[in-house]
Protein backbone atom coordinates (compact mmCIF):
# COMPACT_ATOMS: atom_id res chain seq x y z
CA UNK A 1 0.00 0.00 0.00
CA UNK A 2 1.34 3.42 -0.77
CA UNK A 3 1.69 6.28 1.12
CA UNK A 4 0.83 9.70 0.28
CA UNK A 5 1.90 12.84 2.10
CA UNK A 6 -1.24 15.78 2.70
CA UNK A 7 0.47 18.88 3.72
CA UNK A 8 -1.81 21.47 5.40
CA UNK A 9 -1.11 25.16 4.65
CA UNK A 10 1.99 26.24 6.32
CA UNK A 11 3.54 22.60 6.26
CA UNK A 12 4.56 22.53 2.59
CA UNK A 13 8.45 22.38 3.68
CA UNK A 14 8.30 19.97 6.42
CA UNK A 15 6.01 17.71 4.20
CA UNK A 16 8.91 17.77 1.27
CA UNK A 17 11.20 17.34 3.91
CA UNK A 18 9.75 14.00 4.81
CA UNK A 19 8.55 13.08 1.17
CA UNK A 20 12.41 13.11 0.06
CA UNK A 21 13.57 10.73 2.35
CA UNK A 22 10.26 8.30 2.19
CA UNK A 23 10.62 8.87 -1.80
CA UNK A 24 6.47 9.66 -1.82
CA UNK A 25 4.24 12.24 -3.23
CA UNK A 26 3.03 15.38 -1.58
CA UNK A 27 -0.45 15.94 -2.20
CA UNK A 28 -1.79 19.93 -1.61
CA UNK A 29 -5.83 20.19 -0.34
CA UNK A 30 -7.32 23.07 -1.75
CA UNK A 31 -8.76 25.09 0.79
CA UNK A 32 -10.49 28.49 0.80
CA UNK A 33 -12.71 30.22 2.81
CA UNK A 34 -16.40 31.08 2.45
CA UNK A 35 -18.25 34.83 2.75
CA UNK A 36 -19.57 33.47 6.17
CA UNK A 37 -16.53 32.26 7.41
CA UNK A 38 -16.98 28.43 6.42
CA UNK A 39 -14.08 26.30 5.17
CA UNK A 40 -14.18 24.16 1.81
CA UNK A 41 -12.10 21.63 1.62
CA UNK A 42 -11.42 19.38 -1.52
CA UNK A 43 -8.39 16.91 -2.13
CA UNK A 44 -7.67 16.88 -5.71
CA UNK A 45 -5.50 13.34 -5.96
CA UNK A 46 -6.39 9.72 -6.25
CA UNK A 47 -5.85 8.03 -3.02
CA UNK A 48 -7.88 5.11 -3.34
CA UNK A 49 -6.04 2.16 -1.28
CA UNK A 50 -3.31 4.67 -0.20
CA UNK A 51 -2.02 5.43 3.80
CA UNK A 52 -2.53 9.20 3.95
CA UNK A 53 -0.39 10.87 6.09
CA UNK A 54 -1.73 14.78 6.87
CA UNK A 55 0.84 16.52 7.68
CA UNK A 56 -0.40 19.35 10.04
CA UNK A 57 1.94 21.16 13.07
CA UNK A 58 -0.43 22.71 15.66
CA UNK A 59 1.28 25.91 16.65
CA UNK A 60 -1.82 28.39 16.85
CA UNK A 61 -3.99 25.79 16.40
CA UNK A 62 -7.61 27.02 16.72
CA UNK A 63 -7.97 28.07 13.02
CA UNK A 64 -6.25 24.90 12.01
CA UNK A 65 -8.68 21.94 13.46
CA UNK A 66 -11.49 22.39 11.96
CA UNK A 67 -10.09 22.03 8.42
CA UNK A 68 -7.62 19.35 9.96
CA UNK A 69 -10.70 17.02 10.82
CA UNK A 70 -12.21 17.59 7.51
CA UNK A 71 -9.23 16.96 5.22
CA UNK A 72 -9.24 13.72 7.57
CA UNK A 73 -12.66 13.09 5.95
CA UNK A 74 -12.22 14.08 2.67
CA UNK A 75 -9.34 11.72 2.75
CA UNK A 76 -11.31 8.66 3.78
CA UNK A 77 -14.17 9.50 1.46
CA UNK A 78 -11.54 9.43 -1.31
CA UNK A 79 -10.85 5.80 -0.27
CA UNK A 80 -7.72 6.40 1.41
CA UNK A 81 -7.42 2.66 3.38
CA UNK A 82 -5.72 4.91 6.94
CA UNK A 83 -5.52 8.40 7.47
CA UNK A 84 -2.57 9.59 10.22
CA UNK A 85 -1.21 12.45 11.45
CA UNK A 86 2.13 13.58 11.67
CA UNK A 87 1.96 16.58 14.28
CA UNK A 88 5.42 17.91 14.89
CA UNK A 89 4.10 19.84 17.43
CA UNK A 90 0.65 18.64 19.29
CA UNK A 91 -1.17 21.38 20.89
CA UNK A 92 -3.21 21.82 23.95
CA UNK A 93 -0.91 19.36 26.34
CA UNK A 94 -0.60 22.13 29.10
CA UNK A 95 -4.34 21.49 30.39
CA UNK A 96 -3.95 18.56 32.02
CA UNK A 97 -6.34 18.80 34.88
CA UNK A 98 -8.96 20.47 36.19
CA UNK A 99 -7.05 23.52 38.36
CA UNK A 100 -10.30 25.43 39.18
CA UNK A 101 -13.96 24.18 39.15
CA UNK A 102 -15.40 24.56 35.62
CA UNK A 103 -12.48 24.59 33.96
CA UNK A 104 -12.42 22.71 30.57
CA UNK A 105 -9.64 19.77 30.40
CA UNK A 106 -8.82 20.65 26.66
CA UNK A 107 -5.72 18.03 26.16
CA UNK A 108 -8.43 15.39 27.09
CA UNK A 109 -11.40 17.34 24.37
CA UNK A 110 -8.66 17.74 21.68
CA UNK A 111 -7.14 13.95 22.10
CA UNK A 112 -10.90 13.00 21.74
CA UNK A 113 -11.53 14.52 18.03
CA UNK A 114 -8.05 13.77 17.21
CA UNK A 115 -8.42 10.03 17.99
CA UNK A 116 -11.99 10.44 16.75
CA UNK A 117 -10.76 10.84 12.93
CA UNK A 118 -7.19 9.42 12.42
CA UNK A 119 -5.64 5.81 12.94
CA UNK A 120 -2.66 7.37 14.45
CA UNK A 121 -0.43 9.83 15.59
CA UNK A 122 3.35 10.87 15.23
CA UNK A 123 4.26 13.52 16.90
CA UNK A 124 7.79 15.24 18.75
CA UNK A 125 8.14 16.06 22.35
CA UNK A 126 4.28 16.71 23.63
CA UNK A 127 4.33 18.53 27.02
CA UNK A 128 3.68 15.27 28.89
CA UNK A 129 3.62 16.56 32.74
CA UNK A 130 0.87 15.45 34.53
CA UNK A 131 0.19 12.42 32.09
CA UNK A 132 2.64 9.83 31.31
CA UNK A 133 2.28 9.48 27.78
CA UNK A 134 -0.15 10.24 25.03
CA UNK A 135 -2.19 6.58 25.34
CA UNK A 136 -3.82 8.27 28.87
CA UNK A 137 -5.72 10.59 26.90
CA UNK A 138 -5.43 9.28 22.74
CA UNK A 139 -7.16 5.97 21.90
CA UNK A 140 -4.88 5.49 18.65
CA UNK A 141 -1.24 4.31 18.50
CA UNK A 142 0.98 7.59 19.03
CA UNK A 143 4.73 7.67 18.19
CA UNK A 144 6.03 10.25 20.87
CA UNK A 145 9.72 11.19 19.61
CA UNK A 146 12.37 12.77 21.03
CA UNK A 147 15.12 16.22 19.67
CA UNK A 148 17.26 15.77 23.00
CA UNK A 149 19.93 14.39 19.93
CA UNK A 150 19.37 17.34 17.95
CA UNK A 151 20.02 19.73 20.84
CA UNK A 152 22.70 18.09 21.63
CA UNK A 153 24.63 17.92 18.35
CA UNK A 154 23.60 21.59 17.35
CA UNK A 155 24.81 23.00 20.72
CA UNK A 156 28.18 20.51 20.70
CA UNK A 157 28.95 21.73 17.06
CA UNK A 158 28.23 25.27 17.20
CA UNK A 159 28.94 26.90 20.90
CA UNK A 160 32.18 26.59 22.29
CA UNK A 161 32.45 25.95 26.12
CA UNK A 162 28.34 25.65 26.78
CA UNK A 163 27.15 26.18 30.16
CA UNK A 164 23.64 24.77 30.01
CA UNK A 165 20.64 26.44 32.21
CA UNK A 166 17.10 25.26 32.37
CA UNK A 167 15.00 27.93 32.96
CA UNK A 168 12.49 26.20 35.23
CA UNK A 169 12.22 22.98 37.24
CA UNK A 170 9.77 21.40 34.08
CA UNK A 171 12.80 21.72 32.13
CA UNK A 172 15.24 19.97 34.29
CA UNK A 173 14.27 16.65 32.27
CA UNK A 174 15.69 18.08 29.45
CA UNK A 175 19.19 20.37 30.18
CA UNK A 176 20.29 17.37 32.52
CA UNK A 177 20.01 14.78 29.07
CA UNK A 178 21.48 17.14 26.48
CA UNK A 179 23.92 17.89 29.05
CA UNK A 180 25.01 14.23 29.53
CA UNK A 181 25.39 14.07 25.87
CA UNK A 182 27.95 16.89 25.50
CA UNK A 183 29.84 16.45 28.59
CA UNK A 184 28.58 20.54 29.93
CA UNK A 185 28.03 21.47 33.00
CA UNK A 186 24.18 22.64 33.70
CA UNK A 187 21.88 24.39 36.24
CA UNK A 188 18.26 24.88 36.66
CA UNK A 189 16.77 27.92 38.00
CA UNK A 190 14.77 28.02 40.81
CA UNK A 191 11.10 29.92 39.78
CA UNK A 192 8.50 31.68 42.05
CA UNK A 193 5.24 32.10 39.88
CA UNK A 194 3.10 35.45 41.69
CA UNK A 195 0.86 35.51 38.55
CA UNK A 196 0.28 34.44 34.95
CA UNK A 197 3.20 36.42 33.54
CA UNK A 198 4.56 37.78 36.10
CA UNK A 199 7.65 35.02 37.64
CA UNK A 200 10.78 35.75 39.42
CA UNK A 201 13.60 32.84 38.97
CA UNK A 202 17.06 33.00 40.47
CA UNK A 203 20.14 30.55 40.55
CA UNK A 204 21.89 28.53 42.92
CA UNK A 205 24.30 29.79 45.20
CA UNK A 206 28.11 29.02 43.73
CA UNK A 207 27.30 28.34 40.19
CA UNK A 208 30.34 29.95 38.06
CA UNK A 209 30.04 30.32 34.47
CA UNK A 210 33.10 32.64 34.12
CA UNK A 211 34.30 31.52 30.02
CA UNK A 212 31.57 29.72 28.86
CA UNK A 213 28.68 30.65 27.53
CA UNK A 214 25.01 30.18 28.80
CA UNK A 215 22.65 27.77 26.84
CA UNK A 216 19.54 28.16 27.83
CA UNK A 217 16.96 24.64 27.17
CA UNK A 218 13.91 23.95 26.78
CA UNK A 219 11.24 21.74 24.59
CA UNK A 220 8.54 24.68 24.29
CA UNK A 221 9.33 29.02 24.21
CA UNK A 222 5.63 29.86 24.53
CA UNK A 223 5.17 33.14 25.82
CA UNK A 224 8.65 33.24 26.51
CA UNK A 225 7.89 34.52 30.01
CA UNK A 226 9.93 32.59 31.75
CA UNK A 227 12.96 32.83 29.36
CA UNK A 228 13.56 36.17 29.11
CA UNK A 229 13.72 36.46 32.99
CA UNK A 230 16.29 33.52 32.60
CA UNK A 231 18.31 35.46 30.02
CA UNK A 232 18.23 38.77 32.05
CA UNK A 233 19.21 36.75 35.20
CA UNK A 234 22.30 35.04 33.23
CA UNK A 235 23.49 38.26 31.24
CA UNK A 236 24.71 39.45 34.06
CA UNK A 237 26.96 36.18 35.57
CA UNK A 238 28.16 35.87 31.83
CA UNK A 239 30.17 38.05 29.02
CA UNK A 240 29.27 35.59 26.55
CA UNK A 241 25.95 35.76 24.47
CA UNK A 242 22.90 33.61 25.78
CA UNK A 243 21.60 31.39 23.59
CA UNK A 244 17.82 29.74 23.95
CA UNK A 245 17.56 26.75 22.39
CA UNK A 246 13.96 24.65 22.16
CA UNK A 247 12.68 22.08 20.20
CA UNK A 248 9.21 24.42 19.56
CA UNK A 249 9.59 28.29 19.70
CA UNK A 250 5.70 29.39 19.15
CA UNK A 251 7.01 32.94 20.31
CA UNK A 252 3.54 34.34 21.46
CA UNK A 253 3.22 38.07 21.82
CA UNK A 254 6.21 38.86 19.82
CA UNK A 255 8.50 37.22 22.49
CA UNK A 256 10.93 35.93 19.70
CA UNK A 257 11.85 40.37 19.66
CA UNK A 258 11.61 40.82 23.16
CA UNK A 259 14.37 37.75 24.14
CA UNK A 260 16.19 39.05 21.00
CA UNK A 261 16.44 42.65 22.28
CA UNK A 262 17.63 41.21 25.79
CA UNK A 263 20.72 40.09 24.17
CA UNK A 264 19.74 36.34 23.03
CA UNK A 265 20.33 34.61 19.94
CA UNK A 266 17.26 32.01 19.21
CA UNK A 267 17.47 28.40 18.00
CA UNK A 268 14.63 26.37 17.55
CA UNK A 269 14.09 23.39 15.29
CA UNK A 270 11.75 23.19 12.10
CA UNK A 271 8.48 21.86 14.10
CA UNK A 272 6.90 24.90 14.06
CA UNK A 273 8.30 27.19 11.49
CA UNK A 274 10.34 30.41 12.35
CA UNK A 275 13.44 31.99 11.19
CA UNK A 276 15.40 31.10 14.37
CA UNK A 277 14.77 27.28 12.86
CA UNK A 278 18.35 25.35 12.90
CA UNK A 279 17.42 21.98 13.33
CA UNK A 280 15.72 19.62 11.04
CA UNK A 281 13.21 16.97 12.51
CA UNK A 282 12.57 15.82 9.09
CA UNK A 283 14.79 12.55 8.97
CA UNK A 284 12.78 11.59 12.49
CA UNK A 285 9.36 12.30 11.49
CA UNK A 286 9.84 10.26 8.07
CA UNK A 287 11.16 7.38 10.02
CA UNK A 288 8.68 7.41 11.95
CA UNK A 289 5.40 7.76 9.85
CA UNK A 290 7.24 5.21 7.68
CA UNK A 291 7.06 2.72 10.69
CA UNK A 292 3.49 3.82 10.90
CA UNK A 293 2.46 3.07 7.67
CA UNK A 294 3.44 -0.65 8.03
CA UNK A 295 2.44 -1.09 11.33
CA UNK A 296 -1.10 0.01 10.69
CA UNK A 297 -2.47 -1.80 8.12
Amino acid sequence: MRTVLLAMPGNEAIAEAIARRLQVYVVTPVIRTFPDGETYLRIDAELHGSNVAIVQTLSHPDGKILPLLFAADAARASGAGHVGLVAPYLAYMRQDKQFQPGEAVTSKTIARLLSGSFDWLVTIDPHLHRYKSLSEIYTIPATVLHAATLLSAWIGTNVLSPFLIGPDAESAQWVSEVAKRIDAPFAVLEKTRLGDRNIEVRLIDGIDMTGRTPVLVDDIIASGTTMLKAVRLVRRLSTHQPVCVAVHGLFADGSDRQLQDAGARLVTSNSVPHVSNAMDVGGMLADATAQMAQTIK
